[in-house]
């Protein structure tokens, strides 16, 4: 039996969530994953999974053979990474989770660039809001917009996110326009829903005390642009991240309201998954990142 080999099927299986999953990643056989999955739980002389006609679960030892062994095939893939990169360059493929919108509007131009540098480096990428798990679902690395420690062991900050209460001059005109935070709750508001609490608007004061305001939510998304869309048509007040913002603050589509307030601040971060070496084509993109973002970033200007 190939250990390694077997190692690495358990692994995927692991990650796909199912023997067809793996199947079709591995491009091969399910019946030869199956047989596989069989050897190494014979070997091991330990049963790795609960099967059931829905879905696969690790056992206990399953749960530890596959975290020791995801450390194991890391370990062996960066070690054969680095002996081809030190005479080819960078190679190998980079599974990223990108926020949609941000990702979008903000990451597209630095991973071409990023390609146009190392052209061996294959991209894959999932744009999507949804909390990923990294190690489950086998990602590399992620980009996220929350509230994370500035800690280089799991995550490191790019840049900040700031977010500014907005209208179009259309909604003030039609519904005035609001002079203190406790003003929009007579107002129509358009809220994220991946927020714990969308309604729930926090800010601080121009003397610096923190503060809140519930305000009713008539419309609720869990995609930025749409709502960003839907306050430059008229439809209501916007609390937004200033990425989505800027152009619209330019052209006069959107009026920036209680500036003298500072709302909510977050950060983009290059997260990666604790428990997994970061690989050299991980590292130099969230390098490349973090130096694309080191200035004000550009839709801060």
């Amino acid at each position: 039996m190939d250990r390694f080999a077997a190692m690495r099927i358990f692994v995927r299986v692991v990650e796909a969530g199912s023997i067809s999953g793996a199947a079709a990643r591995l491009e091969v056989a399910k019946s030869a994953v199956s047989r596989r999955l069989a050897e190494l739980e014979q070997h091991l002389g330990a049963q790795l999974l609960h099967r059931t006609t829905r879905r696969l679960n690790l056992t206990d030892s399953g749960r530890a053979y596959f975290e020791h062994a995801q450390r194991i095939l890391a370990d062996l893939d960066e070690a054969e990474a680095a002996v081809a990169q030190a005479h080819t360059g960078l190679r190998g493929r980079l599974r990223i989770a990108l926020p949609l919108s941000f990702g979008l509007l903000h990451l597209s131009e630095p991973i071409k660039a990023f390609m146009a540098l190392h052209p061996e480096v294959e991209f894959d990428l999932d744009f999507n809001d949804r909390q990923i798990d990294l190690m489950q679902e086998g990602f590399d690395l992620a980009i996220r917009i929350a509230k994370l420690p500035d800690s280089s062991l799991i995550a490191r900050r790019l840049a900040p996110i700031r977010h500014l209460l907005g209208a179009s001059p259309g909604y003030l005109q039609r519904h005035g326009t609001p002079t203190l935070p406790d003003d929009l709750r007579q107002h129509v508001c358009l809220a994220y829903s991946n927020r714990p609490n969308p309604g729930l608007w926090h800010f601080r004061t121009p003397d610096g005390a923190p503060g809140s305001v519930q305000v009713p939510v008539k419309l609720l998304a869990n995609n930025g642009d749409f709502l960003y869309q839907a306050a430059r048509a008229g439809h209501g007040l916007i609390l937004h991240p200033t990425f989505y913002l800027r152009d619209a603050l330019r052209d006069g589509a959107l009026v920036a309201l209680l500036t003298d307030h500072l709302w909510p601040e977050l950060n983009a971060y290059a997260v990666y998954p604790p428990t997994r070496h970061l690989s050299s084509r991980v590292r130099a993109f969230v390098d490349f990142l973090a130096r694309r973002f080191a200035d004000q970033p550009a839709w801060e200007t």
